[in-house]
């Protein structure tokens, strides 16, 4: 996390520097937090959140299979379907994000 260093005058034709923290908060007031596309993002940001976590676990859980299988083909086998399932349904479920995000930014 690096600084990040702001350089800002003041209003010329008010002289002096404005208050800090004024409320003006740009375009961004017109959408509150009970706004149904706010509270849509929020869910889907937590599911996708929870994919993730789940395809970290699947990746750690089939590579530690595929450690110990110790030449056991058919535990490399299970490790390897194990990993390949985990990158076909994360690219599934990005792409179905992909799609949703697509319709719903061209509808609203």
């Amino acid at each position: 996390m690096l600084p990040q260093l702001v350089l800002a005058e003041g209003n010329p034709a008010l002289g002096k520097l404005e208050a800090v923290g004024s409320s003006d908060k740009g375009p961004y007031t017109a959408v509150g937090w009970n706004s149904v596309s706010r509270i849509i993002g929020a869910g889907v940001g937590a599911a996708l959140s929870l994919i993730g976590v789940i395809f970290l676990i699947l990746m750690i859980y089939a590579g530690y299979n595929w450690m110990t299988a110790q030449g056991e083909e058919e535990k490399v086998e299970k490790a390897k379907d194990t990993l390949t399932r985990a990158i076909i349904g994360l690219i599934i479920v990005v792409g179905a994000y992909a799609i949703w995000n697509f319709i719903f930014n061209s509808l609203f």
